[in-house]
C-alpha cells in the first residue's frame, strides 16, 4: 500500500496538481495488478463492435486514446523495447527488427544483421553489449524486484524483450513460440506442473497453415493463428493467472498476440493485388482471434476475483499497410528474377540499387556472406556493399516499410552521395541522417525523430522511409499501401513506414486506476505505457538515457484538465532533386510524438495537419 501511494505521489510531481486527487483516492486501495495486452499490428481505426466487440467494449468502458502513436521505425521489436522500458529508440538502440551489430551472430546463422525475433539471438546480442543491449531497465524487471509475480506470454521476440535478461524461466514466466524447444526459455517446475494438470503440452504448437507466406505465384495463408494463440491464452488463463492468484501478491503480465500481425503479413486473399489487401476475410478472422483472447483473459480475471484490482492497458505496437512493389526508377526492378513478378521491386532492392549506382558488389550476410550474383537478390534483403564483406563501405539492414543504412567509415562525403542517390528514387519518401554528419540538405536529423540518445548498439547513419499512399477507402489509415523491402508479395501486409497508417496504433486502458468512459484527445504513445503503469504500481526504473515517455496522468481517476499540446511541422532545406523531408509532430511536456514524415505527396498523413480522429 505504501509503495503504491508513494508512486502516485511521484505521478503528482510528474503530471501536476490535477493528479493529487487520484493519489488521495487510490491510497487506501490494495496493491493493484497490471496487464499489458498487445494486439500486434492492430490498426488504430479498425476496431468497432463488428470487427472486435471485446476491444470496442474495453475502449468504451475505460479510456480511449484516439491520438495514439507507434514509435518510428514502426517495427515490432522497436516498439517492444519502448513498451518494455518507456524509452524512445535513441535510448534502447532497438532501431528495427533487423539491426547491424558489428559482430557475426552465431544463433542468426552468422549474420551481422540479425533478426531479433528469436530468444537465442536476443541472448547473444545482449552478451555483445555488456549483458543488456537495451541498456534500460524493463517494467517487468522493476516489478519483479518490487515483489510482483511477472510473466511475458506470446509472440517470439517481443515477449522475451519485456524481461530479456530473465532467462531461467523462474524469476519471470516466459512462454513463446520457442517454448519446449532448445531455442526457448525453460519452464519452471511450477509451470510444468500447472500445464500437466491442465492437459497442456510443454511445447508451444506451431503456427501451422498460418505460417505459410506463399510465393509470387501461390497465395499465402487463409486462416488466423488460432492454434498457437489458443495455447498461449490457455496457458495464461488456466495456469499462470491462477498461480498468481494463489500467491496472493500483485502481478505484472504482458500478453503479446501475434495476430492480427502474423495473418496480415502472410494473408493469401490478395496475391499481387493491392485490394482488398489486408482488408480481406483472413485479416478479419485474425482480428476476431485476438479479440477472443482478450475476452478470455477478462473473463478469467472476473472468475478469479481479480477484475477489480487489475489495470489492463491495451496497445498495438504499430499500424499496418498493404505491400506495394512497383517502382519506375529502380534499376533492380528492371532485372528478371525467378521468384519476382516482372517489373516488381525484388527483396533487397535498396541494397541492389545503391550497389549498382556505386558500381560495387553486394554480399549477402544471411547466405554465408556470398556475393549476390547477377540476376539474384539478397535472400532476406540485407546487403553489405563494397569489395570486402568483412569491411563493407555501406551496410543495408532491410526491414520492410523503411530501411537502415550504416556507414562504418562515417564518411560525410559518402553520406551526402547516398542522400543524392536515394532522393532520385520514386520509392523513397524522406531521409533522416545521424546528427554526427551535420546538416545535409533534403534530410532531417535523427534527433528530430527520437533516434539519437544513449543507445549502446550502433546508430544508423541514414534511415530511409518508403512511399505510402491510400488505396481508397473511407478511413485512409485502414487502407494504406507502402513500398516495402521484403520477401513478401505485393498485396500482403507490412509496416515500418512513416505513413500515418503505420504510426497510428490502437491504445485503450481500463481498470481501477483509469477513468471510465473517457476519450483522451492528447497525444499518447507506446513510450508512455511504462511510466504510467510504473507510477500506478509504485516502482521506479533505472534509466541511462533521457528520451522517456510521460505518465498519462489525464487518463487516471480523480485527475482533471488536459495537458498543453504543441503541434509543429519541421521541413528540411531543399536538397538534391528538389527534395525536402517534412515531419509532423505533437509535443506534450517535452515528449515528442511523431505523426507522419516524408516527401510531399508521398506519405499518407502529410496531406493535412494530423489531429485526433484523423
Amino acid at each position: 500500500m505504501r509503495r503504491r501511494f508513494t508512486a502516485l505521489l511521484m505521478l503528482v510531481s510528474l503530471f501536476g496538481p490535477s493528479a493529487h486527487v487520484a493519489a488521495q483516492e487510490a491510497a487506501p486501495s490494495p496493491p493493484h495488478n497490471i496487464i499489458i495486452f498487445v494486439a500486434d499490428g492492430l490498426r488504430g481505426r479498425i476496431v468497432d463492435t463488428n470487427t472486435a466487440p471485446t476491444l470496442a467494449a474495453l475502449r468504451d468502458e475505460g479510456v480511449y486514446f484516439p491520438n495514439s502513436h507507434s514509435v518510428f521505425p514502426t517495427f515490432t521489436t522497436a516498439n517492444a523495447s519502448t513498451i518494455a522500458t518507456g524509452h524512445q529508440l535513441g535510448d534502447t538502440g532497438d532501431f528495427s527488427n533487423s539491426i547491424y551489430v558489428k559482430s557475426k551472430v552465431a544463433s542468426a546463422k552468422g549474420s551481422s544483421i540479425p533478426f531479433l525475433e528469436d530468444d537465442l539471438v536476443l541472448g547473444e546480442v545482449d552478451r555483445l553489449f555488456g549483458g543488456d543491449y537495451l541498456d534500460e531497465e524493463t517494467l517487468l524487471n522493476a516489478a519483479k524486484t518490487a515483489g510482483f509475480s511477472t510473466a511475458a506470454i506470446g509472440k517470439l521476440g517481443p515477449a522475451l524483450i519485456q524481461d530479456h535478461e530473465a532467462r531461467d524461466g523462474v524469476t519471470t514466466v516466459v512462454i513463446d513460440d520457442s517454448t519446449g524447444s532448445p531455442r526457448g526459455i525453460p519452464l519452471s517446475p511450477e509451470i510444468q506442473a500447472g500445464l500437466t494438470r491442465e492437459g497442456l503440452p510443454f511445447a508451444t504448437p506451431s503456427r501451422g497453415a498460418n505460417g505459410d507466406s506463399g510465393t509470387a505465384t501461390r497465395p499465402g495463408t487463409l486462416v488466423p493463428n488460432k492454434q498457437q494463440q489458443d495455447y498461449f491464452v490457455a496457458a495464461a488463463t488456466r495456469v499462470v493467472l491462477p498461480m498468481f492468484a494463489a500467491r496472493r501478491q500483485p502481478f505484472a503480465m504482458v500478453f503479446w498476440s501475434r495476430d492480427p500481425d502474423g495473418t496480415q503479413h502472410n494473408q493469401g486473399d490478395s496475391l499481387n493485388q493491392l485490394t482488398p489487401g489486408i482488408n480481406g476475410p483472413s485479416t478479419m478472422a485474425a482480428i476476431r482471434n485476438v479479440d477472443d483472447d482478450l475476452r478470455q483473459l477478462r473473463e478469467t480475471l472476473t472468475r478469479l476475483g481479480l477484475a477489480d484490482t487489475t489495470d489492463i492497458f491495451v496497445t498495438s505496437d504499430h499500424g499496418f499497410s498493404v505491400i506495394a512493389k512497383e517502382g519506375s526508377t529502380s534499376g533492380s526492378a528492371k532485372i528478371s528474377y525467378p521468384d519476382v513478378p516482372a517489373g516488381f521491386l525484388p527483396p533487397g532492392f535498396l541494397a541492389l540499387d545503391l550497389a549498382g549506382a556505386l558500381k560495387l558488389p553486394v554480399f549477402d550476410p544471411d547466405n554465408g556472406y556470398a556475393p549476390v550474383a547477377a540476376g539474384a537478390h539478397p535472400s532476406h534483403g540485407n546487403g553489405l556493399i563494397g569489395t570486402d564483406p568483412d569491411h563493407p563501405s555501406v551496410i543495408v539492414a532491410a526491414n520492410g516499410g523503411s530501411d537502415l543504412i550504416y556507414l562504418p567509415t562515417r564518411d560525410r562525403r559518402v553520406a551526402r552521395r547516398l542522400v543524392a542517390l536515394l532522393s532520385r528514387q520514386d520509392y523513397v519518401s524522406g531521409l533522416f541522417v545521424d546528427d554526427a554528419f551535420g546538416k545535409i540538405a533534403g534530410t532531417l536529423p535523427l534527433s528530430a525523430i527520437n533516434l539519437k540518445g544513449k543507445a549502446v548498439t550502433p546508430t544508423p547513419s541514414i534511415v530511409v522511409n518508403f512511399r505510402t499512399f491510400s488505396t481508397g477507402c473511407a478511413i485512409p489509415t485502414n487502407c494504406q499501401a507502402e513500398i516495402a523491402d521484403t520477401t513478401l508479395q505485393q498485396g500482403q501486409g507490412m509496416h515500418g513506414s512513416f505513413g500515418r497508417g503505420d504510426t497510428l496504433n490502437f491504445m485503450a486502458a481500463v481498470g481501477p486506476d483509469f477513468k471510465a468512459g473517457f476519450v483522451d484527445p492528447a497525444p499518447a504513445g507506446n513510450p508512455d505505457i511504462t511510466p504510467t503503469l510504473a507510477a500506478i504500481i509504485g516502482v521506479r526504473l533505472r534509466s541511462a538515457g533521457s528520451l522517456q515517455g510521460r505518465p498519462l496522468g489525464e487518463a487516471l481517476r480523480g485527475s482533471s484538465g488536459l495537458p498543453d499540446i504543441e503541434r509543429r511541422t519541421l521541413t528540411s532545406r531543399t536538397g538534391a532533386n528538389g527534395r525536402r523531408t517534412i515531419l509532423r509532430t505533437q509535443t506534450v511536456a517535452g515528449v515528442r510524438y511523431l505523426d507522419a514524415a516524408g516527401y510531399a505527396g508521398r506519405t499518407l498523413g502529410l496531406e493535412e495537419p494530423s489531429r485526433a480522429g484523423k
